[in-house]
């Protein structure tokens, strides 16, 4: 069974930046739509950013221009690049498939943005 681990994530003071990482055990991202979720204390998990199987990127309204995932379906690691990083932006981050729920969940990753 395909497993995710998530990293990269720490804490990072307002306007920095993180680049998290995907790891996943088998060769996925030509098979499928993959994306980045992250789920805040007493909040629902929300897709951040991510790309259907046909190839279309979406990002999440807060997050457009300071996020990006590039993806390269010949590796087997999903990355995302989070610049301008606000405390809003605190969060456990998770990577799956897009719709979620196709491939187990990780641990996650905690990225936390303060001062």
């Amino acid at each position: 069974q395909v497993q995710l681990v998530e990293s990269g994530g720490g804490l990072v003071q307002p306007g920095g930046s993180l680049r998290l990482s995907c790891a996943a055990s088998g060769n996925i991202l030509h098979i499928y739509g993959m994306g980045w979720y992250r789920q805040a204390p007493g909040k629902q998990r929300e897709l951040v950013a991510g790309f259907t199987s046909a190839g279309t990127t979406n990002y999440a309204d807060s997050v457009e221009g300071r996020f990006t995932i590039p993806r390269d379906s010949a590796k087997k690691t999903l990355f995302m690049q989070m610049n301008n990083l606000k405390p809003d932006d605190t969060a456990v981050y998770y990577c799956n498939t897009v719709p979620p729920g196709r491939l187990p969940w990780g641990r996650g990753t905690q990225v936390t943005v303060s001062s």
